[in-house]
C-alpha cells in the first residue's frame, strides 16, 4: 500500500509576519483540502469546545481559519460536537452551546454557525453501518454530523487517562457518537475501588452520570454499583489517589476498537479531511473541567486525508519529544519506584492503552499507518 501523505508545520512565526491561523490555512491548502468539491455543500467541522474550567482546548482562531478556507472553496461550514454522557457543561444542547459561547466560540469569532450534532437531549442520532465492524455493526452517530456533505475534523491532540492520547480517531469516533453511542463504546469494563486507598472525598461521584457510584456513609468510602455503571472511566480520571482500577484488563482495548469502528462509520462514503494540532498537550481529556500542565512541548500542526496516518504521525512526534518538567509525566518519571514504559503516554497514565486503537483502525481499513511527512514552511 502506498504511504499516506501527512503535512506538517511548526508553531514558529516571525515578528510582523503571518500569525498561526494564517499558517494553518497555508498548510491545509498545501495538504490538498481544495481537492474536495465543496461548492454549495454543507461542511461539518468536528471539534471540541472544551469543558467549562478547562483552558487547553483549541482556540476559536483555529476554527475560524478552517471555516474561512471552507468558505473560500464555496462550502457552508458549521462547527459541531455531540453531547456528553456524563454530568458537566455539555450534556444537552442548550448547556453545550452556552459552554461553547463562554469558551469563545460564536458565529462572530469563528465565522460560521455552531450545531450540536445529536440534538437537544443527545437523542437525535442515526444508525450508520460499520463496514467490517467486529464490535459495532451499526454506530449511533449524531444526525447533523451525518447530514453534512463533507466532514472535516479539527483535533486537539493531548493525553487521555484511558486511551493514552486523544487524537483524530477519538475526536471523530467518540465525539460524533450520540449519548447512546458514547455509552455503547464505553460499556465493557467496570471499575472497582480500593477501600484502603479511597479517601472518601467523593470527587469521583460528581463525574458519574449513571448512578454507578454509591457512597457508604458508615465507612466513608465510595463503592461501585455494577448494574448502573457503564464503564466510561470518568471516575478514573477524577481520582487523585489511585483508588480506582478496572476489573476487565481488556476494557481500554475494546473501547479503542469501538472508537475506530465509529470513526469508520462517520467518514465512509463521503469526502473527509483531518487536522490535528499538537499544542497544550494536557495529560487528560478536554472533557475535564480543569487541565493539568502540558506533559510535552508544542510540536506543530498536522493535516491529512488519512485519519489513521495523522494519528500515527502525531504519536511519533510526541514520543520523540522530551517530557516537560513540572508535569504529571515528569513527576511519574522522577519517582524512584516508577516503572519506565519508555512511552510518554503510558508513563503519564499507566492504566491507559493506545496501540490497540491504531492496530484495529488499520485492520478494518480506516487508513494506513505508513506515512510520508511533508514539511510546510
Amino acid at each position: 500500500m502506498e504511504k499516506s501523505k501527512v503535512y506538517f508545520t511548526d508553531f514558529r512565526t516571525v515578528a510582523f509576519g503571518d500569525g498561526l491561523p494564517t499558517k494553518l490555512k497555508k498548510m491545509i491548502k498545501k495538504a490538498g483540502i481544495g481537492q474536495i468539491d465543496m461548492e454549495g455543500k454543507f461542511v461539518a467541522i468536528k471539534m471540541h469546545f472544551g469543558e467549562l474550567g478547562n483552558i487547553s482546548y483549541l482556540r476559536p482562531n483555529y476554527a475560524k481559519a478552517v471555516a474561512d478556507v471552507v468558505k473560500e472553496l464555496g462550502g457552508k461550514p458549521f462547527l459541531t460536537d455531540c453531547n456528553t454522557m456524563y454530568p458537566g457543561s455539555r450534556k444537552n444542547a442548550l448547556e453545550h452551546l452556552q459552554c461553547a459561547w463562554e469558551n469563545g466560540f460564536s458565529p462572530l469569532s469563528t465565522g460560521c454557525p455552531i450545531l450540536i450534532g445529536d440534538g437537544l437531549k443527545g437523542t437525535d442520532d442515526v444508525l450508520v453501518p460499520v463496514a467490517g465492524g467486529e464490535y459495532v455493526k451499526e454506530a449511533k452517530i449524531g444526525r447533523a454530523v451525518m447530514d453534512a456533505d463533507v466532514f472535516i475534523s479539527l483535533t486537539h491532540f493531548k493525553g487521555h487517562e484511558m486511551t493514552g492520547f486523544g487524537g483524530t480517531i477519538k475526536n471523530i469516533g467518540m465525539g460524533c457518537g450520540s449519548r447512546a453511542g458514547k455509552t455503547e463504546q464505553h460499556s465493557n469494563g467496570k471499575p472497582y475501588i480500593s477501600e484502603e486507598a479511597c479517601r472518601g472525598c467523593r470527587r469521583c461521584q460528581k463525574e458519574c452520570a449513571n448512578g454507578g457510584l454509591v457512597f457508604d456513609e458508615d465507612k466513608k468510602k465510595m463503592t461501585v454499583d455494577q448494574d448502573n455503571c457503564v464503564g466510561c472511566g470518568r471516575c478514573l480520571g477524577a481520582c487523585n489517589f489511585d483508588a480506582i482500577e478496572f476489573n476487565d484488563s481488556n476494557a481500554n482495548e475494546v473501547l479503542n476498537c469501538r472508537m475506530a469502528e465509529y470513526t469508520k462509520a462517520v467518514v465512509d462514503g463521503r469526502p473527509n479531511f483531518h487536522i490535528s494540532l499538537v499544542v497544550d498537550v494536557s495529560p487528560n481529556c478536554d472533557c475535564h473541567g480543569e487541565n493539568d500542565a502540558p506533559i510535552l512541548p508544542n510540536l506543530g500542526m498536522f493535516a491529512s486525508f488519512d485519519p489513521l496516518a495523522l494519528d500515527q504521525a502525531c504519536v511519533d512526534a510526541c514520543l520523540a519529544a522530551e517530557p516537560l518538567p513540572h508535569s504529571q509525566l515528569s513527576d511519574h518519571l522522577s519517582c524512584h519506584d516508577f516503572e519506565d514504559h519508555h512511552d510518554h503516554f503510558t508513563n503519564s497514565a499507566p492504566e491507559s492503552e493506545w496501540r490497540s486503537c491504531l492496530d484495529h483502525a488499520e485492520k478494518i481499513g480506516l487508513g494506513n499507518r505508513e506515512y510520508e511527512l511533508i514539511v510546510v514552511k
